[in-house]
């Protein structure tokens, strides 16, 4: 067995794999031998059959298939051995190998590889700020009105009054009649998106089958408009018309009263007993909730302005060829040129940047990590059993979070939220960014 390289191009590489009779004889001559004994062949009692006779049958076959298993076992061992960073893997050059021939003894195969880039990275020109939010109390005080809300006891009145939600099927109205081709879409209305005066004019004391005509562009906002008729935001804009509600359906929500059996609904393992506490909470959950999102955002934002950056040669046409040559669906050689700029070549750029990444600091989380993760997580709604000491309730949870981490199926989102994690603290150490504070609304705004 011999295996060489040669540079062909700025990162290409061609390699060589010469392999002789004595790196495979011995596997061929075992099979062989389990041939022989399990051969039926005419003339002959079974296991009986003549070696020259086997080896005249099955020789070439089995050649074939040991050669290729050397190949790959050989190969992968060289690229680990030589600490070689390619990209993706070989593929065989089979226009310099030629037609391989197995009834001879020696074979050199040839195959192309290409070295990964190394990301030049300039953390100084990275211009991307830390976003952090502001929780208001007015903010907290609405998310405590909705809760209640939500947790409050559900009815389906007669009449409609500015608490309720109005459903039912509208039309577009032309002239006083139904427009051909307009809007025709089933509809809910929160009441109190109208002001006092039109919900009084228009919705006060309806009744289910009744009918209301009222331009929506006279009396909501395009948000309430395009959330309400299923358009977007630019087409509610631009709405004009008159529209006819068919009410076919009420609902009014009385408000849970705000005490500790709505703050054991909302929080079931806290023991929250005051007003002022579950408030603390809540801001509490929703910083932790938009501090993750702000470090999502950042995380996207530094890889465009990473990918923007990254100008080092790319071995093009052999990660075409490699990507065509998994065999996945659409992904033909002629496709993935076609798409190349748009589709392929950023995340391919992202790759590279990553393994440069990689090099500075490890930051794929380990098995440890991902079983911690979900120990929290267990923690937080598996509590423990009144006849259950310290110890056992941790071993309990210890052997639970290990056999959850073992399948792979259950562990991706855990896996991509520590690594996502690792790989802020990382961008975050050498950007050094500057702090933006914003309020939850500006936040929505922005990332809309």
């Amino acid at each position: 067995m011999n295996i060489t390289r040669e540079n062909t191009g700025e990162l290409e590489l061609l390699i060589k794999v010469e392999i002789s009779e004595s790196d495979y004889q011995e596997n061929v001559e075992k099979q062989l031998k389990e041939y022989q004994k399990k051969a039926v062949v005419a003339g002959f009692r079974r296991g009986n059959a003549p070696m020259g006779l086997i080896k005249k049958m099955y020789q070439k076959a089995i050649v074939a298939d040991e050669v290729q298993s050397v190949i790959g076992q050989s190969l992968y061992k060289y690229i680990e051995d030589e600490n070689l960073k390619i990209v993706g893997s070989p593929l065989s050059n089979d226009e310099k190998t030629g037609e391989i021939d197995f009834d001879k003894k020696d074979f050199v195969f040839y195959f192309d590889a290409a070295f990964m880039p190394k990301a030049n990275i300039q953390w100084k020109n990275i211009d991307v700020k830390r976003t952090q939010i502001k929780v208001s109390s007015k903010e907290i005080d609405e998310q405590l009105d909705d809760a209640a809300r939500r947790f409050g006891k559900f009815e389906t009145p007669e009449t409609v009054e500015q608490t309720d939600f109005v459903y039912g099927k509208v039309v577009e109205m032309e002239n006083g009649n139904v427009k051909e081709g307009g809007l025709n879409t089933f509809m809910s209305l929160e009441m109190k998106k109208l002001k006092a005066t039109n919900f009084k004019k228009l919705f006060a004391e309806k009744k289910v089958e009744d009918k209301v005509v009222f331009n929506p562009s006279k009396v909501l906002d395009a948000e309430t408009i395009a959330a309400s008729f299923r358009m977007k935001e630019e087409e509610a804009q631009n709405f004009v018309s008159d529209v006819e509600l068919s009410i076919s359906g009420i609902s009014r929500i009385t408000p849970h009263e705000i005490n500790e059996e709505l703050f054991a609904k909302m929080f079931p393992n806290e023991n929250i007993k005051n007003v002022d506490d579950v408030k603390k909470k809540m801001k509490a959950e929703t910083e932790k909730i938009y501090e993750e999102q702000c470090k999502m955002l950042f995380n996207a934002e530094v890889r465009k302005a990473l990918i923007d950056q990254f100008t080092e040669y790319i071995p093009t046409e052999f990660i075409q060829k490699w990507l065509a040559s998994r065999g996945e669906k659409d992904m033909t050689l002629e496709n993935i040129v076609a798409e190349w700029d748009g589709k392929y070549l950023p995340s391919i750029k992202w790759e590279f940047i990553e393994s440069s990444l990689r090099e500075m600091k490890d930051i794929d989380p380990t098995q440890n990590e991902v079983v911690d993760y979900i120990k929290g997580v267990m923690t937080s709604y598996d509590l423990r059993k009144e006849d259950e000491d310290e110890k056992a309730y941790d071993e309990r949870i210890e052997k639970a979070a290990r056999t959850i981490a073992q399948d792979k199926n259950n562990v991706g989102q855990v896996y991509e939220k520590i690594y996502s994690e690792k790989l802020f603290a990382l961008l975050e150490e050498n950007i050094k960014p500057e702090v933006e504070k914003m309020t939850i609304k500006e936040f929505s705004e922005r990332n809309k």
